[in-house]
């Protein structure tokens, strides 16, 4: 029996031993993927999220302005035809005549 608990000890010795290298290796490809990963991410044209969310502050602030420009620019355009329409209404003035001028001395 003596034999069997020392055998079962080494068996238990080598699995131990083995599981720790397992993990070893696993922690060393997890590594290794993670540093290839974020140098493929380097290569590639990417933005962070503080500058992606610049320019969508930047994009929402310009389409804000741009539609409150079109209101203004409509106002306009609408005050401006009551004036086309203004002017048309009214009857044509009769055209002045030209003054004599002066004979000169």
């Amino acid at each position: 029996m003596q034999s069997q608990n020392r055998l079962l000890d080494d068996l238990a010795k080598v699995a131990t031993s083995a599981m720790g290298t397992l993990s070893g290796v696993r922690e060393e490809v997890e590594a290794q993927f993670r540093q290839r990963f974020e140098r493929v991410l380097g290569q590639m044209d990417l933005v962070t999220r503080e500058e992606f969310d610049a320019v969508k502050a930047m994009a929402a602030k310009a389409r804000a302005e741009q539609e409150a420009l079109e209101s203004r620019l409509a106002a306009l355009e609408a005050q401006l035809a009551g004036k086309a329409e203004a002017a048309k209404s009214k009857p044509a003035k009769p055209p002045a005549k030209p003054r004599a001028s002066k004979p000169s001395a």
